[in-house]
């Protein structure tokens, strides 16, 4: 029976609220450092319950020459789900639930993010070291507290795909392992739909908070003035106007992320000019090694004809020395994370493009260049 529910992959991941809410509250105290925490649950066939979180303990980064160094700190705050202090952590907290009779099943971790930028190589060793050394049906959370600020709850969960996990462990991200495989960037990453569950007994206690009822009824307006806003009076009205969505100005959330798909491109654009150099690097020396080859032959050809002994054919292996060719697994990773920011763009874009349509053929004729650069 147990190989059975191994087997069975997972279809979804169900947190309870409590989880969601300390998630977001960690996350959004932290920002902008990364925060990180463990979760703990149950796993129930294909659905992967959360029954608990706790945030890692946190770490300070050793200052260098009297000074803070902040990337240092970012960098550890990153890399704490697979540190050795908060493993030791981690099963200690684990072995206190136990003793009182809670889930103390290891299903996970979770991470803040900003402006959807987490798909890196701290992610992928992380949850790497959470697949294999501790649990294989584990996953990761990840908070994006940026786009959660705008009213919308950004949370999301993640697998490494097992195709991935095979090629991470070979540590083989050459261009002939890559065609062999078919692994793509999109297949980095498996993405679970989330499900967010109340137990009966909250649900029940929401249901019988007392509410005040109101002491009279409430009065009908006679006319439109009645309705209309006076000195900021009856602004909030159910039939006043709302002109925020008329608004044209760009949002600042979809210029950031404008801003870092540009910088992911240009980081594209710098890895491939470094595989391009070593394919340049590879062909010059692979010219050298034929005319070598060329060269000896020939003169193997001489000798036997003169009786010598002939001359070893395979010395350009001890002569020439091919280049490494560089690992295209930061390749596959910023086209990933390429690919996260045109998603984030293409939703920003939904609705200011409609408005520029729609007000584009009404604007006066000087200003009708500036609303087609927007669209």
């Amino acid at each position: 029976m147990a190989d059975i529910l191994k087997a069975e992959p997972l279809q979804a991941v169900q947190l309870e609220a409590l989880v969601v809410m300390k998630i977001v509250k960690h996350c959004s105290q932290a920002f902008p450092t990364t925060a990180t925490g463990f979760l703990v649950g149950m796993d129930n066939k294909a659905v992967l319950e959360v029954t608990n979180t706790f945030p890692f303990p946190t770490v300070e980064a050793p200052n260098t020459d009297g000074h803070h160094d902040n990337n240092a700190a970012a960098n550890y705050a990153a890399a704490a789900p697979r540190a050795k202090a908060n493993t030791f952590y981690q099963n200690e907290m684990i072995r206190n639930l136990r003793e009182v009779n809670i889930d103390a099943n290891n299903v996970g971790w979770y991470t803040g993010a900003n402006m959807g930028n987490f798909v890196n190589l701290n992610l992928i060793e992380n949850q790497y070291h959470y697949q294999k050394e501790i649990n294989e049906r584990t996953v990761a959370l990840v908070h994006d507290v940026s786009r959660s600020s705008q009213g919308s709850l950004s949370l999301r969960a993640f697998r490494l795909s097992p195709p991935f996990m095979t090629a991470y462990k070979e540590n083989k991200f050459n261009t002939e392992t890559l065609q062999k495989s078919g692994l793509r960037y999109q297949d980095i990453l498996i993405e679970l739909p989330l499900q967010i569950h109340n137990s009966h007994l909250l649900t029940a206690f929401l249901h019988q908070i007392p509410s005040k009822p109101s002491e009279s009824e409430p009065s009908l307006p006679s006319s439109l003035a009645e309705v209309s806003p006076r000195d900021g009076v009856n602004s909030n009205a159910p039939l006043y106007p709302n002109f925020d969505a008329l608004d044209l100005s760009i949002d600042p959330f979809l210029e950031k992320t404008c801003d870092l798909l540009l910088d992911s491109i240009e980081s594209h654009h710098t890895e491939l000019n470094n595989y391009q150099y070593y394919q340049r690097q590879l062909a010059r020396e692979q010219n050298k090694i034929a005319t070598w080859q060329t060269k000896r032959k020939a003169e193997n050809a001489t000798r036997a004809l003169t009786k010598q002994p002939l001359l070893p054919e395979d010395e350009w292996q001890r002569m020439f020395k091919l280049p490494t060719e560089p690992s295209r697994l930061d390749v596959m990773l910023n086209s990933r994370q390429i690919e996260q920011y045109a998603r984030q763009v293409d939703g920003f874009t939904a609705g200011i493009s409609g408005k520029m349509f729609a007000v584009k053929n009404n604007m006066p004729p000087g200003n009708t260049g500036e609303a087609s650069r927007a669209v």
